[in-house]
């Protein structure tokens, strides 16, 4: 399987807050946020595997700025790495104040994702080929951010996470 760039798995969304999206105080409510955030991963994942994918776990997600109504929410995704069936993908959210006219950092987050095949059981993925200096930044913390969540998730003991442990332990 021929690996393939970071950058050709890039999506951009646009969505504008409506009243339906806001919460008593005007702002985007998180979990419509999430929502459109797990969108674009999907096809951000879909666009590196050409396959169904489903959401396998999603990283914590903290809100630096609201959104409110009425303003643009700007989604960025894209690829990070892949491995034999998972992907992680790179999330950013800004809002814009198109009256006003700024941009503001709302939030960023990872989401994984699995390849399906037709039946619908894991597959194999192609792996990530990283130009900038930014994708390759993000490559090289994938995997100890993998390792945390399956620790987190209970499916990888701590003992035999060697990325997190170097972190920590000098020999």
């Amino acid at each position: 399987m021929e690996a393939k760039r970071a950058i050709d798995s890039l999506t951009l969304m646009t969505e504008l807050v409506l009243p339906n999206d806001t919460n008593l105080f005007g702002n985007l409510m998180g979990g419509r946020l999430m929502y459109w955030m797990d969108i674009a991963a999907a096809l951000a994942a879909q666009k590196h595997c050409n396959a169904p994918c489903v959401t396998a776990s999603v990283d914590n997600i903290s809100f630096e700025n609201p959104i409110k109504l009425g303003n643009t929410v700007h989604i960025e995704a894209k690829i990070t790495r892949a491995f034999n069936t998972s992907m992680e993908i790179h999330l950013r959210v800004w809002g814009e104040d198109l009256i006003q006219q700024y941009r503001y950092k709302s939030n960023e987050a990872y989401y994984t994702f699995v390849a399906l095949d037709p039946n619908r059981k894991p597959r194999p993925v192609p792996a990530v080929l990283t130009e900038t200096d930014e994708e390759k930044k993000l490559f090289e913390g994938a995997l100890r951010r993998r390792q945390l969540r399956l620790i987190l998730g209970g499916k990888m003991k701590p003992d035999d996470a060697a990325e997190l442990k170097a972190l920590f332990l000098k020999d």
